[in-house]
């Protein structure tokens, strides 16, 4: 249509808008392919999913929040390989996962960032190299997760939706884990996991087929000595001996849940300090793979004791074992990794203090996050110590042994007798170690630089301390830091998060 215009302009075709239109979609639009790998030692799995996160609302936002994931393909469930020295048979593994890649129809080129979670056996020293050979390709763009007994009890509480449950509900929830070779346990308050333990019960500890026994781990060994039972690989394992050790397994995780004092079995087969006698539950959720044949998802046969388990705790529970209401979360035995990974990108500010810029870049840092009580003139030195030891243990990391960046958020004045107190503690606790490893700071409020500039130019002089103010952190993240931009002085950082599900509705 013909008209009058003052200035020189030009119609854009149909191609050059819709170029258009993607260019400034993409300035705030992000969409990952991801995948989850679970390996464990009773069984192994994947997820792959598409994440798409788009730049925050408000002005200006260098963050990046998920808005929606879309599953695109899960694997189905195997039993972990052993080789006949107990050893992970990597080879098997690999086949497992390229055979997934193959039939969900996605080239292993194609996932951006992933996260791999390993728990039980995988973990052992003989079995490191092979893990680590075998996502070797994939180096830079995954998320290597090494999950000792409470993080694995933290991980299943967020996985099965059991934390955003207590969340929504306000209530306080135990949430427990039932494996193949422990049980996990996860006190919540209002979202909060508040204390986490395991003992050493599961549905696999002792597994058989038609020829005997196949499997006989110590914990059903011992459990079976204390019935009068003389157990051994190669042995038939009779119904009535299993339903026995499924009631003794059972009476256990009932036992843990009531949060009283341990002894016998109990005693012996707790892997953590029990868990703390208050708040009492009003909500228990069950999740991991005996919780498939509890909530009726799983009827099958695995040569285990995972539904002679099952039904030993229905019965307890219907007999009022434990005083609280029983809730499925929604996920079972996928629970420690529903969700892949995924990216935020933050910049930091511009009060920032890296003693070392050679260091940067770094990457996959894992994150433990420090909930700081720091309101008032004066800081609890005492208090925020126990704070930061007790995050690193939630997170079986060593302060003065494993990289790790400290998170918190800053609240109150920024001065200097109240930053001294703090830069005393982080010192104290979180040392460099014989590996001469940077201490990283990630702090939520304008105090990096004072900070960083009191820890190595005051107080220990000479430390290498990378102190990064303005970021949002949280349990379960992974950070990569970049190298400094100048003359801005900040420096990117990019955020890789474990995503949970919300609570079933």
């Amino acid at each position: 249509m013909p008209h009058d215009v003052e200035f020189e302009h030009f119609h854009a075709t149909t191609e050059e808008a819709e170029k258009l239109s993607e260019a400034i979609w993409r300035v705030d639009n992000v969409v990952l392919t991801t995948v989850g790998i679970d390996i464990g030692s009773t069984t192994s799995h994947f997820m792959i999913s598409r994440v798409h996160l788009q730049r925050a609302a408000n002005a200006l936002s260098s963050r990046f929040i998920v808005v929606g994931r879309d599953e695109l393909w899960r694997s189905p469930i195997l039993l972990t390989p052993y080789r006949d020295d107990y050893s992970i048979d990597a080879g098997a593994l690999k086949t497992f996962v390229e055979d997934g890649f193959a039939t969900a129809g996605i080239a292993p080129d194609a996932i951006d960032t992933g996260a791999v979670i390993l728990t039980g056996e995988a973990l052992k020293r003989r079995n490191a190299r092979a893990i680590a050979d075998l996502f070797a390709g994939y180096s830079g763009r995954f998320v290597c997760a090494s999950a000792g007994h409470h993080l694995e009890c933290m991980l299943a509480a967020q996985g099965s939706g059991a934390t955003a449950l207590s969340r929504q509900q306000r209530k306080t929830v135990v949430n427990v884990d039932i494996g193949g070779g422990t049980t996990k346990f996860a006190l919540i308050q209002n979202g909060e996991i508040l204390s986490t333990a395991a003992i050493a019960v599961g549905g696999r500890l002792i597994a058989w087929n038609d020829d005997g026994i196949v499997r006989l781990e110590q914990p059903a060994f011992a459990i079976a000595q204390s019935l009068g039972f003389d157990l051994r690989v190669g042995a038939t394992l009779h119904d009535e001996e299993r339903r026995a050790l499924a009631r003794r397994m059972s009476e256990l995780i009932v036992t843990c849940l009531r949060q009283g004092g341990l002894d016998g079995d109990a005693g012996r087969l707790m892997l953590t300090d029990p868990l703390q006698a208050q708040p009492r539950p009003e909500i228990v959720t069950f999740s991991g793979g005996v919780a498939e044949f509890l909530f009726g998802r799983e009827t099958g046969q695995f040569g285990d004791l995972g539904p002679f388990l099952a039904r030993s705790l229905q019965h307890r529970l219907s007999h009022g074992a434990v005083a609280a209401q029983v809730w499925d979360p929604g996920q079972g035995l996928r629970a420690t990794v529903v969700g892949a990974s995924q990216f935020t990108v933050q910049v930091s500010g511009n009060t920032i203090y890296i003693a070392n810029p050679e260091r940067l870049p770094i990457s996959n840092l894992p994150v433990v996050f420090c909930p700081f009580a720091l309101e008032g003139e004066l800081v609890d030195e005492r208090d925020m110590e126990h704070t930061v030891r007790s995050a690193f243990l939630r997170h079986d990391l060593a302060p003065d042994e494993d990289e790790a960046a400290v998170a918190f958020r800053w609240s109150g004045t920024p001065s200097h007798a109240r930053l001294q107190a703090v830069a005393r503690v982080l010192l104290r606790v979180v040392s460099q170690g014989e590996h001469r490893k940077p201490i990283v700071l990630l702090v939520d409020g304008d105090v990096g630089r004072s900070l960083g500039h009191m820890m190595a130019e005051q107080l220990a002089s000479g430390v290498d301390v990378i102190s990064i103010d303005g970021m949002q952190l949280r349990d379960f993240d992974f950070v990569d830091i970049g190298s400094r931009i100048d003359p801005a002085g900040v420096v990117p950082v990019i955020i890789k998060s474990l995503l949970f599900p919300g609570p079933t509705q």
